[in-house]
């Protein structure tokens, strides 16, 4: 014989934060195809946050995304010779807290290499 339990409600609980600083973050997401570019363009980046004292955390890697694809050899016939193509996407991630004006604008003045994609979020 099985007995149901009852769901048990949890008590919320709310916590009162001193006064803290609200900190402002800036997540950046560097995306390559070819991993020398990217830490070239990760290192620039770093390099112009440190110029104008912003506290820079990382740059962090992110697992590599692995595309596979593959082709036959032959149109008609030999369908077992086959061909596997990959491409590999290179990912890092940079947070810089509380980014003052001097440091978003010299970021947006930032000439990268083509093939670098950037994704820029404010938290």
């Amino acid at each position: 014989m099985t007995t149901a339990k009852k769901p048990v409600a949890k008590k919320s609980v709310t916590k009162k934060v001193a006064d803290k600083e609200v900190t402002h973050k800036l997540r950046i997401r560097v995306r390559a195809y070819e991993n020398k570019v990217l830490d070239n363009s990760v290192k620039q980046i770093v390099d112009t946050a440190l110029r104008y004292d912003a506290e820079v955390i990382g740059p962090m890697p992110l697992p590599t995304e692995i595309k596979k694809y593959t082709v036959l050899r032959s149109a008609f016939i030999y369908k077992n010779a086959r061909e596997q193509f990959e491409m590999r996407v290179h990912k890092r991630l940079i947070d810089i807290l509380n980014p003052n004006a001097k440091v978003v604008e010299a970021l947006t003045n930032l000439s990268l290499p083509s093939g670098v994609n950037i994704d820029v979020k404010m938290m």
